[in-house]
């Protein structure tokens, strides 16, 4: 008789909840938007179903609306919607900490370093005197600095150390260097200690002799540590994120994490490498990979270096840098060690991933892992970064399945000087990313923060314009190696979750996939190319729960 009823009512033109009967429930509904699925057809839709954290059908506007009663209906009036947006190498923790720190993010000067750094001291009148982001190659004067330069004087008696922006180098004033008994003639393997023509030591210390000075810096009180974790998570996802991939940890930070989780102060969720430091593979391999069963943290990678940064003239390269022929850049790695430690994850199952960025660090592990893998495979076995290739190695990402990991903004922020380290033809070998991704057909993007900004739209705009925010150079810093829109935003979505083993529950706006949305003010795929880095997050989704929205929308 119900039947009968609801036929009748139909032919006459009456509806009933659209006269399809929504006898189906949703948690939410999201619909009158534009849909970017990035399924296997690269579909478009108008609205999604959501129940228990998964989606559960993506369709037109009129179908997912008459079929679902849902307890909450978002209108999306006409806003574009991808799948969460996840950023492939970053790191979470360093961001955090970072908060506690002076920024020094785009000073221009040894004064202005100084400047900022008193002035996170008076606020902070006790222990060290931490600061982060300077980078000389935006100075004036693009030499290191130096503690003679006002630094011992400003700071005589409480140890201080100033992070390089790429995190590879460090600049440190006299009593910090006495704390960590750095003297001159003191050899650290993997590092340099930067000496004054007199033989004096400048406070700058570059890759392994960074990460001991580091060692010496107490870690904040956990309360405060765990409000850093808070704010770091608020401010990502207000630009779109649903994902970290956190490259290198210690057991301490996992805890961190999951303890946040835990108690519902963390949405975001990570795919976890662990550090290569003794302890923390003596604590992860035996178990083997950590998989959590509710999406929200993973770890079943390990990051190993195997050099430094190009900034820092730290990266190895083939041949010597341009702008100083007495260096070629650091290994960080014995070989044969690092060889040992391979084998060691790889038995345990863990995917192994290698910060490489010059060309003869690329060629040193492009051949460890030839040598391991023999040919194609599903290991997932990672190179971070690849910024400078030698074109006879690139066929060798190919044969061994040998995954590039990238992030755009390393090229649009190096380009003022990377021909200076360089030279003219081999800078033309750097931030091939057309290239590499034509080797596997796809490749994982990200942005390094703190390394680089936190923003995903950022990266999207440095892949496929390779420009800066002003929008220089003109016509792109070696255009013919950007990226077009579509792979771009796959780079951000649905290869970011394939590089990490989540290619069947993110990455994707399909059924059975978790419900993880970004909401943008603009479609990234047909926008006008000067307005994409004006596109604005209206909302962020995490487990079918809102965790962001922009006031006034």
């Amino acid at each position: 008789m119900m039947r009968l009823f609801l036929v009748l009512v139909c032919a006459a033109g009456i509806t009933l909840s659209g006269c399809g009967f929504r006898g189906n429930h949703a948690d939410v509904v999201l619909h009158n938007g534009v849909v970017l699925t990035l399924d296997a057809s690269s579909s478009q839709a108008q609205a999604v179903a959501v129940r228990s954290g998964r989606i559960v059908e993506v369709g037109p506007e009129r179908a997912i609306l008459n079929k679902y009663h849902a307890d909450l209906q978002v209108d999306l009036m006409g806003a574009v919607v991808v799948p969460g947006l996840m950023d492939a190498h970053a790191h979470f923790v360093g961001f955090a900490d970072g908060l506690g720190a002076a920024d020094l993010v785009g000073t221009t000067s040894v004064e202005e370093v100084l400047d900022k750094a008193l002035a996170h001291a008076a606020l902070f009148p006790e222990g060290w005197v931490i600061g982060r982001g300077w980078d000389q190659n935006d100075w004036a004067v693009t030499d290191f600095p130096d503690r003679a330069d006002r630094l011992d004087v400003l700071f005589p008696d409480r140890p201080v150390m100033l992070e390089r922006v790429d995190g590879h180098a460090v600049w440190c004033n006299a009593a910090a260097l006495k704390l960590a008994g750095m003297e001159p003639g003191l050899r650290i393997a993997g590092g340099e200690l930067i000496a004054a023509e007199d033989g004096r030591l400048t406070g700058v210390l570059v890759d392994g002799a960074a990460d001991s000075m580091q060692s010496w810096v107490p870690e904040p009180d956990s309360l405060i540590r765990a409000g850093y974790f808070k704010e770091a998570a608020r401010q990502l996802t207000a630009v779109g994120l649903t994902h970290i991939t956190d490259a290198g940890l210690e057991p301490q930070d996992v805890e961190a994490i999951v303890a946040l989780q835990a108690s519902g102060e963390l949405p975001l969720r990570f795919s976890v490498m662990v550090a290569d430091r003794p302890e923390a593979l003596d604590h992860f391999l035996p178990a083997g990979p950590v998989i959590d069963t509710a999406g929200m943290l993973d770890v079943r990678a390990v990051k190993f270096y195997m050099d430094g940064a190009l900034g820092s003239r730290g990266a190895s390269l083939l041949e010597p840098y341009a702008d100083r022929p007495e260096t070629q850049g650091l290994f960080l790695q014995d070989e044969a060690d690092y060889i040992d430690k391979v084998k060691r994850t790889k038995a345990a199952g863990f995917q192994v991933a290698t910060h490489c960025i010059g060309d003869a660090a690329v060629r040193r592990v492009l051949g460890v892992y030839g040598d391991l893998l023999g040919g194609v495979n599903d290991l997932r076995w990672r190179i971070e970064h690849a910024q400078v290739v030698h074109k006879d190695d690139l066929a060798a990402f190919r044969t061994h399945t040998i995954i590039p990991s990238i992030q755009p903004t390393h090229a649009t922020s190096d380009m003022y000087w990377a021909g200076q380290r360089l030279g003219r033809n081999r800078v033309r070998r750097a931030y091939i990313y057309k290239s590499l991704q034509s080797q596997l057909g796809w490749l994982p993007l990200g942005t390094d923060f703190p390394v680089e900004g936190i923003a995903p739209l950022r990266t999207f705009y440095a892949a496929v314009e390779r420009k800066d925010v002003e929008g220089y150079p003109e016509g792109g810093f070696q255009h013919e190696e950007a990226l077009d829109r579509m792979s771009a935003l796959k780079g951000m979505t649905s290869w970011a979750a394939l590089a990490c083993f989540r290619e069947h529950d993110l990455g994707q706006i399909a059924p059975g996939y978790r419900a993880d949305f970004t909401v943008l003010d603009r479609n990234p795929l047909t926008a006008a190319a000067p307005t994409l880095l004006e596109t604005k997050v209206l909302q962020t989704w995490i487990g079918g729960e809102r965790v962001f929205e922009r006031q006034g929308h």
